[in-house]
């Protein structure tokens, strides 16, 4: 089994512990010992479908006549603002770092380009964020709660709008044809809940959540 990796930080299996970022590569070892897989990660820490788009067309260019998965997690950062400029004029518009329309165009570009290269594609649904705990992050050093609320409406907006990217990726999965494994249904459905699921900045599995991670990947292989 040959698995190809191209996504965030999330599968990149970054940590936040003690208030700094650590790798653990844990689910990618035992991934592979266990099913035998040569496994290549090309996930990378702020990744978004725009930065990797330019990757995956060098990784594609190539013909694979071996049996081939590559597995696509994107929308985390996608989703994500400015939020210094946004606590600076909280009374102005602003956009993410990849509107709706450009994550779903470059999205099916991605998909498109991994099938040319006679390969399966596999698209993952996004974990859930702690709504409030990834805004009490963000304000760590001194940006205005306050401009930043006002902006938003409330605090689960930044719930919303995130799980906006991860049904848009399963709209492009179903749209396409493309296998999907629900991350996302798994998170919201485990009894622990995300307070144990999530680190302490509200975007990132803690070591259970990567874990669960683990279990939902096998699961779909098996």
């Amino acid at each position: 089994m040959n698995i190809t990796v191209f996504g965030d930080s999330i599968l990149k299996g970054i940590l936040l512990e003690d208030g700094k970022y650590t790798i653990n590569h844990e689910w990618e070892r035992r991934f592979a010992e266990d099913y035998g897989a040569t496994l290549v990660n090309r996930s990378r820490f702020g990744c978004t479908i725009r930065k990797a788009i330019a990757a995956i067309r060098r990784d594609s260019a190539r013909r694979f006549d071996e049996a081939e998965t590559v597995v696509l997690e994107f929308g985390g950062n996608d989703c994500d603002y400015n939020w210094a400029e946004v606590a600076a004029a909280p009374d102005r518009f602003h956009d993410c770092k990849t509107p709706p329309e450009e994550f779903m165009r470059t999205y099916r570009e991605a998909v498109a380009l991994v099938r040319a290269s006679g390969r399966e594609p596999v698209i993952l649904t996004l974990p859930p964020i702690h709504s409030e705990r990834y805004l009490r992050f963000i304000c760590r050093d001194g940006l205005d709660r306050d401009s930043i609320l006002a902006w938003l409406g409330d605090v689960d907006a930044i719930f919303r709008w995130q799980e906006k990217y991860s049904r848009m990726a399963a709209r492009v999965a179903r749209e396409e044809n493309v296998r999907l494994i629900d991350l996302r249904g798994a998170f919201l459905r485990d009894g622990r809940g995300l307070g144990e699921l999530l680190c302490a900045d509200g975007i990132h599995p803690s070591r259970s959540g990567q874990g669960l991670i683990f279990r939902t990947l096998c699961e779909s292989v098996a």
